[in-house]
C-alpha cells in the first residue's frame, strides 16, 4: 500500500474540489473495495477524499407517494433493517441483508456496493495485466472461469458483483449524480455499461461524479423478491441471484421485471423470462416457463455451466414465492 494523504470532505462540492486539487485522488465511502484496491496494489492514489462526513447522504426518506430515497453513504445494515424497506422493498432489504457478512454490512455502503469493481481473480491480482486493467487479454477465457458469465461477456467476462444493484434495476430505480456539470439522473437499467464500451469501466459515472441518492419508484400494487446461491452462508459472492418484480390485473401478470445478478457483466434483464410472465397467472406452471427462459441466450463458458441450472432454478424459486 502507498503512502497518501487522507482528506475529509463536508460537502460534495468540497469533495469535487479536494479531488480536483491533487491529480491522482480517489473518493472513499465505506471503504471496503477503495482498501482491497489500495493493499492489491491495484491502485495507487495521492490523496483520498473521505465523503463520510458529507450531512444529507446518510439518509432514508419516504416521499408522500411511496418513493424510497436512499443516501448514498446509508450502510447496507440501515437499509436491510428499515422497516419501510422491508415491507414494501422485500427484494432490496434481503438483497443487502445477505451482502457479504455482518461487520462488512455495518460499514458498507448502499453507493460503494452499487460502484464496487469486480471481484475476478485476474483482476484483482497485482501480476495479471488484465483487460480490465489496461492490457489487451482476458485471462478468464483461457483460465478459471468457474464464476464468471454467461450474458454480455466480451472482451471482459468478469460478474458484477453488486447484490444491491440486482433489485435496484428490477424496481426500476434512478441513481442521482452530482458532478463539475452539475446534477444529473440516470435509469439504474442504463447506468451500467457492458465491456464492450469499455472494458476498464462498469457504469457511466463521469469524471469527478458523485453517486449521492438512489430513488426508488413506489411499489403499491407491485409484488417483489430476491433469491441468491453462495457456495457458503457466512460470507461470500452469491454465484447467481435474481430479482422479480410484477404488477397483477385480473389474476394475470400485467407487467413483469427479471433481473439476474452474478451471471452476467452489467445487472442483467431477463426479457423472456418477463415475456414468459407476461399475461399468466401466478404459479408453478408460470414460474418453470419463466426459469427456463431466463437462461434464453446463455453462453456458458468452459468451467461454469452449472450456472444455468442455478437460474433457471432461482427464477422459478423467486416467481412462485409470489403467487
Amino acid at each position: 500500500m502507498n503512502n497518501f494523504e487522507l482528506a475529509k470532505a463536508h460537502t460534495t462540492a468540497q469533495a469535487r474540489e479536494l479531488l480536483e486539487e491533487k491529480p491522482n485522488s480517489t473518493f472513499k465511502a465505506g471503504g471496503i473495495d477503495v482498501i482491497d484496491h489500495l493493499k492489491q496494489h491495484l491502485i495507487a492514489p495521492d490523496r483520498l477524499v473521505d465523503l463520510k462526513s458529507i450531512s444529507g447522504l446518510d439518509e432514508i426518506d419516504v416521499d408522500r407517494d411511496g418513493t424510497l430515497k436512499i443516501g448514498a453513504l446509508v450502510t447496507l445494515a440501515r437499509v436491510a433493517a428499515h422497516d419501510g424497506i422491508s415491507k414494501d422493498f422485500p427484494a432490496l432489504a434481503h438483497a443487502c441483508g445477505e451482502a457479504a457478512s455482518p461487520q462488512i454490512r455495518n460499514v458498507a455502503t448502499i453507493g460503494g456496493n452499487v460502484l464496487q469493481r469486480p471481484r475476478c481473480w485476474y483482476y484483482r491480482l497485482e501480476s495479471y495485466k488484465c483487460i480490465k486493467k489496461g492490457g489487451d487479454t482476458c485471462f478468464a477465457i483461457a483460465g478459471m472461469n468457474r464464476y464468471h458469465v454467461l450474458f454480455g461477456g466480451g472482451p471482459a467476462y468478469p460478474p458484477h458483483p453488486s447484490s444491491s444493484a440486482v433489485p435496484f434495476v428490477a424496481y426500476d430505480a434512478t441513481f442521482v449524480l452530482e458532478g463539475p456539470e452539475g446534477t444529473r439522473t440516470v435509469p439504474a437499467g442504463k447506468f451500467f455499461a457492458l465491456p464492450d464500451v469499455n472494458p476498464e469501466r462498469e457504469n457511466t459515472l463521469g469524471e469527478g461524479e458523485l453517486l449521492t441518492e438512489i430513488r426508488v419508484p413506489s411499489t403499491r400494487g407491485v409484488k417483489s423478491a430476491y433469491a441468491e446461491v453462495r457456495e457458503r452462508a457466512g460470507f461470500d459472492w452469491p454465484l447467481a441471484s435474481a430479482a422479480v418484480a410484477v404488477e397483477e390485473e385480473g389474476g394475470s401478470v400485467k407487467k413483469a421485471r427479471v433481473v439476474l445478478g452474478q451471471v452476467a457483466t452489467i445487472p442483467w434483464r431477463a426479457t423472456k423470462a418477463e415475456e414468459a410472465l407476461v399475461g399468466q397467472p401466478l404459479g408453478a406452471a408460470s414460474a418453470e416457463a419463466a426459469g427456463q427462459a431466463a437462461v434464453d441466450g446463455a453462453e456458458p463458458m468452459t468451467n461454469n455451466g452449472y450456472k444455468v441450472d442455478l437460474v433457471t432454478t432461482l427464477v422459478r424459486r423467486v416467481v412462485a414465492s409470489l403467487a
